[in-house]
């Protein structure tokens, strides 16, 4: 059983709140800090929010609530009083090169010297944006929204990363029930955001081009691809399709990837109108006046319910997601 440890949240935005949550609720002893002091107060609303969700369908730990919840996790106004003591700092600030560069200088000056740096990025090369000296103890460790319902933790070392480092956070992520996934070398978007990035460019271009609509596309998905993918993955699926006749549909050229025309038609005219989705309260498709907060707890009891059929179906045989293997 990994240590429980001294974990410092850097960034109390829509990541950085949650992730606060899951080491809280990991058994971890969390601080948490921003420079929006209206986002650092919010975020202790967005988490009681969360855990209150969790523990009415019986997800959040055992005897775990708000109380708890403050014990295990504090709020501070700076950097310097954030990472004092800290043995794991997780770094969740925008991304942006130049914000995270001034960040890893500030946090160069005052964090311990053997804290270990993990940084959340989705897309970035954060490397070579940190000190040189403290490359030994960092690594990306990049999670999903959101963290407290989805699994998955892209791990990526730097080639002066310490092994014993990136097996203490991979113990620490797999302690909490989470899946990491190790990555052998850097490139943008890991696995997961990248196959996500082809699937929104291919559907931009249905959308865009006329071939269907925002509604039918989602139907496609979710009545056909999504209901595959739940039970045997992408590359599992290639087995039941049969190799050969995917050999046949590659050589035979019937899919041509769309052109990267760096944006979408439909949806800049729908950021023009102001109309950028659950949080303007219509994006492609019209929320109805509902506030953003009770669209987002649907979806997070609709994906807590569907995990929890999950584990109860289980994957194909012989088949270990956890594990990361077959």
């Amino acid at each position: 059983m990994p240590k429980q440890l001294r974990v410092a949240v850097i960034g109390a935005g829509t990541m950085g709140h949650a992730l606060a949550l899951v080491f809280a609720m990991g058994g971890h002893q969390v601080r948490l800090t921003d420079a929006s002091e209206a986002t650092l107060a919010r975020a202790q609303v967005l988490m009681e929010k969360a855990l209150a969700t969790l523990e009415e369908v019986g997800e959040a730990p055992k005897g775990w609530g708000s109380a708890q919840l403050a014990q295990a996790c504090t709020r501070h106004a700076t950097l310097e009083d954030c990472v004092e003591g800290a043995e794991l700092i997780v770094e969740a600030i925008v991304e942006n090169p130049d914000a995270k560069r001034e960040m890893y200088a500030r946090l160069d000056a005052c964090a311990p010297a053997e804290a270990i740096w993990a940084s959340n990025t989705s897309y970035l090369d954060v490397f070579p944006l940190m000190p040189p000296h403290r490359l030994k103890r960092a690594l990306i460790a990049h999670w999903y929204t959101p963290p407290y319902l989805v699994d998955l933790v892209d791990l990526v070392p730097h080639a002066e990363t310490d092994e014993a480092v990136l097996q203490e956070v991979k113990a620490v992520v797999e302690a909490m029930g989470k899946v990491p996934i190790v990555m052998r070398k850097f490139i943008p978007g890991y696995i997961a955001n990248r196959i996500q990035a082809a699937v929104q460019a291919e559907v931009q271009m249905l959308i865009d081009e006329g071939y269907a609509t925002a509604q039918e596309v989602d139907a496609a998905v979710l009545h056909g691809i999504g209901l595959r993918l739940n039970i045997i993955g992408v590359m599992a699926k290639a087995d039941f399709t049969g190799l050969p006749m995917l050999q046949h549909a590659f050589r035979n050229k019937m899919y041509t990837p769309p052109e990267d025309k760096g944006g979408s038609a439909s949806m800049d005219a729908l950021v023009a109108k102001g109309m950028g989705g659950v949080m303007d309260g219509r994006g492609y498709y019209d929320w109805e006046g509902r506030p953003p907060a009770e669209l987002f707890e649907e979806r997070d009891r609709k994906l807590i319910q569907l995990k929890q059929s999950l584990r109860k179906i289980g994957y194909m045989a012989g088949f270990d997601v956890k594990a990361n293997k077959a």
